[in-house]
């Protein structure tokens, strides 16, 4: 395990010292291309004014993942209890999802907000992985069990609270996954799509004025605190989504836990 680990680290490492390597030796301008050493500095020097946008674009980010995992989820469950609403309603939920979201932010821009608006472009982007796989989930119980359920006199509510969601949570959690990036990304896209780039606020505004201001390295600084966050996010996610099914699956089940067929 700790090789799996160290590897990656290492590859990442070796990448940053050829790419330093490659700046100094061949003396290439920090306008063109800034070394990693240079990148690090300037985040330093620039923290107070990259970590207050930093915070502007995660607080979106975490509004707009909470709205479409709550909305989401519940409009999956009036899809998997009315058929007849999935069928009416699924194809509006694809056409927002297929649409650009470049496309979507001057439209939204125009009846809201700017901030309103960034909000309502990461929703967007984020809501549909957690629609579509929740409803996935929702319709892969077993059928077997569903048939004891009916036998057993079952309400269509108590199928869904003690049989379906509980079927539904590794896909659930598949599509949280998704959606937590996408909406870090649907919020820096439409930040700078929608015009809130010009309220001074998240870290797509510094990216936009760093490129004015031809500061290559700031705006190298503001696309690593995307990627760090990134992948924070989705560390975050991850680890939920272990501790909440690692009884689901062999892979995720500590060493030396029995399998729960052993004991039959």
């Amino acid at each position: 395990m700790k090789s799996d680990r160290i590897l990656p680290l290492a590859v990442f490492m070796t990448l940053l010292a050829g790419w330093e390597g490659i700046v100094r030796g061949l003396g290439i301008a920090p306008y063109i291309l800034p070394a990693p050493s240079l990148i690090l500095s300037t985040l330093a020097e620039d923290w107070t004014i990259l970590s207050a946008s930093l915070w502007v674009t995660l607080r979106i980010t975490a509004a707009a993942l909470v709205l479409a995992t709550v909305i989401g989820v519940a409009i999956a469950i009036l899809f998997a209890q009315f058929r007849w609403l999935e069928r009416s309603f699924l194809p509006v939920a694809v056409i927002l999802q297929v649409t650009p979201i470049i496309a979507i932010a001057p439209l939204l821009l125009v009846y809201l907000e700017p901030g309103s608006a960034v909000l309502a472009c990461a929703f967007l982007v984020a809501f549909f992985p957690v629609l579509a796989n929740t409803a996935l989930g929702l319709g892969s119980a077993d059928p077997n069990l569903r048939d004891l359920f009916t036998l057993y006199g079952a309400s269509a509510w108590q199928q869904m609270r003690f049989l379906r969601l509980p079927s539904a949570l590794p896909y659930f959690l598949g599509g949280l996954r998704i959606a937590g990036g996408l909406a870090l990304i649907g919020a820096i896209a439409a930040e700078i799509a929608a015009g809130a780039a010009g309220q001074g606020a998240g870290l797509a505004y510094r990216i936009v004025e760093a490129g004015y201001r031809l500061n290559i390295p700031r705006m190298f600084a503001s696309l690593a605190l995307i990627s760090v966050a990134g992948i924070a996010i989705y560390s975050a996610l991850e680890f939920i989504s272990q501790r909440a099914l690692r009884r689901w699956t062999e892979a995720s089940r500590p060493k030396g836990q029995a399998s729960a067929f052993t004991d039959i």
